[in-house]
């Protein structure tokens, strides 16, 4: 287990380096004030304040940054979480929620401790998109609300088409006030992000609405409002009355939110690694995580993850090292500490207009199009994926679309996997055109019956060599050789079907051998002492010339043995 990063950064630590951090720090630090509220806004619980989404970028992000595996990596709160926190809460409540994230939590230093880093990486692209771009559907649908300043006199409703009902039913209620600052947010995040790409884009389109809306007296919702002022610094870490009988309920949620924060974060650290060309070690990266997100719990956070957007403002900004990211989260909470009263005066409807952008971004309209357009069964993967993020539950949606994704690969290595019988069909062929092999097959006795194995034999490949082998053999055969040089792997399906062609042989007295056996599949075979003993170690041989030499000693023992 590699040490946390910023152990090997001190090492060769110094005041230059430090500048770049400190310039890099308050720069992400800026970044993030913005997106660390609306992110906690758009959880659309009365118990999740924008305080929540910086106690949370304060702590989280101070930890992961210290302990991570990543010199640039940036934490905090991000969309992807948004629709499990708010099905948490509505379920169990707060206290549910920081259990939930406690738990979260311990299966990320679970995952980092039993070094799934490298494993997590190999979640399916079309699944990542396809909850990816529906998260970014149900985050938007989330602010309509706030977006259109809409005055609904009751709960929205958390599923999609009744909350679009529940929409379209207030909709004569719109204050066009909050709409156009809104439109006004959005706007200078755009020209700002076109004109002065190096600016805090997000921040400034939040300071001109807040701005324009207090100077005009505009009578939209603002933070203070509806939340209040925000507390002016840390609250003290506790852990508050939890009903520990939820614990069995809140492991699936947990543990969802664990794979979502270690995807998003190795997913993160990778684009890092692409921009500085520095390597990241991803089981580090998720002890961290894991530390970062049961402190967060704690001091009433809720769950975090590396963001990709503020680990590459990071890297553009000039940062160096972690201490980047931990003077990030110093400047949040000297902004909590010192500006918190000045949160309250921020229109809701600017937060809703920063995370119309945040969506957009989200969303991967152009890749969400390439993938659909691609092969049918990574679009079917994708469209599934993605309608069962907006229209049921991000947990159901991950796990179906993993699963489905599992089945779709197995069904393409089944495809790969094939058995041909090679004897009669090469023997008599130009050696020229089989370089390699017909100069072997070319005299193989009437009697051997020789298999081409190919790919990987598992249990998805079982049938198919059943099906080629069992009922291919005819009644003169004496000896079978499996050719299996480009069989790279054999699981336990794969050996029992060897056992059971072995046995098939026996009855039939027909002599098995194997030949060209790669590192894998022969270490599998040995470990087998029953199938190793019937099969007898020598006839498994290095090639197929040294198994037909091995099938003419055989003939010659069964030519002296008679009589």
């Amino acid at each position: 287990m590699h040490a946390p990063s910023i152990v090997s950064s001190l090492k060769t630590y110094n005041r230059k380096t430090f500048l770049s951090d400190l310039g890099a720090g308050l720069t992400v630090g800026v970044v993030a004030l913005p997106l660390a509220m609306a992110f906690a806004i758009a959880c659309g619980s009365s118990a999740i304040t924008p305080s929540t989404g910086l106690i949370t970028a304060v702590v989280a992000g101070f930890l992961i940054s210290l302990l991570g595996g990543s010199k640039f990596q940036i934490g905090g709160p991000t969309g992807a979480f948004v629709v499990l926190i708010s099905g948490v809460v509505g379920t169990f409540g707060f206290p549910g929620l920081v259990l939930c994230t406690l738990l979260a939590g311990l299966f990320l230093i679970i995952f980092g401790v039993c070094r799934m880093g490298s494993l997590i990486k190999f979640i399916p692209y079309p699944v990542t998109t396809g909850f990816t771009s529906g998260i970014a559907v149900t985050i938007f649908c989330t602010q309509v609300k706030d977006l259109f300043g809409l005055q609904i006199d009751r709960a929205v409703p958390a599923e999609f088409i009744a909350k679009w009902q529940c929409y379209f039913e207030y909709f004569h209620t719109v204050n066009y006030w909050a709409l156009g600052l809104s439109v006004l947010t959005v706007v200078v995040i755009l020209l700002t992000k076109r004109f002065f790409p190096k600016a805090p884009f997000m921040l400034v389109g939040m300071l001109v609405s807040t701005v324009v809306c207090q100077c005009c007296n505009l009578p939209v919702e603002t933070i203070g409002s509806r939340f209040g002022e925000l507390p002016q610094g840390l609250p003290m870490p506790s852990l508050p009355e939890v009903e520990w009988k939820q614990l069995p309920q809140l492991v699936q949620p947990a543990f969802v939110i664990a794979l979502l924060a270690a995807i998003e974060s190795l997913l993160s650290a990778s684009v890092a690694d692409g921009m500085t060309g520095s390597r990241h070690h991803p089981n580090t990266e998720l002890i961290g995580q894991g530390v970062g997100n049961m402190a967060s719990a704690l001091f009433g956070g809720i769950p975090a993850t590396g963001a990709i957007a503020r680990t590459a403002t990071n890297i553009r900004a000039g940062g160096k090292t972690p201490i980047a990211g931990i003077i990030h989260a110093i400047t949040l909470l000297l902004i909590l500490m010192l500006a918190g009263q000045y949160a309250a005066m921020v229109p809701l409807a600017a937060l809703a207009g920063i995370l119309v952008i945040v969506c957009w971004n989200m969303a991967e309209v152009s890749t969400f199009i390439h993938l659909v357009q691609g092969p049918r069964q990574d679009a079917v993967v994708l469209c599934l994926t993605f309608i069962l993020t907006v229209l049921i539950d991000l947990v159901v949606a991950v796990e179906v679309g993993v699963v489905l994704a599992a089945l779709l690969f197995i069904g393409r290595m089944a495809q790969i996997s094939n058995v041909e019988a090679i004897s009669r069909e090469l023997e008599g062929e130009d050696p020229e055109e089989q370089p390699g092999r017909s100069r072997y097959l070319r005299h193989v006795p009437r009697n051997v019956e020789i298999f081409d194995v190919q790919g990987p034999f598992f249990f998805g490949a079982v049938e198919q060599f059943k099906d080629r082998v069992f009922r291919t053999l005819e009644r003169d055969i004496e000896y079978v050789l499996l050719r299996m040089r480009l069989v790279p792997a054999l699981d336990a399906s794969g050996l029992h079907a060897l056992e059971d062609f072995l046995a098939y042989c026996q009855r039939r007295n027909i002599t098995l051998l194997l030949c060209g056996v790669q590192k894998q599949p022969h270490k599998v075979i040995r470990r087998d002492s029953p199938f190793m003993q019937e099969l007898h170690a020598e006839n498994i041989c290095e090639n197929i010339d040294a198994a037909l030499t091995r099938i003419q000693q055989l003939e010659q023992e069964k030519a002296q043995a008679r009589p």
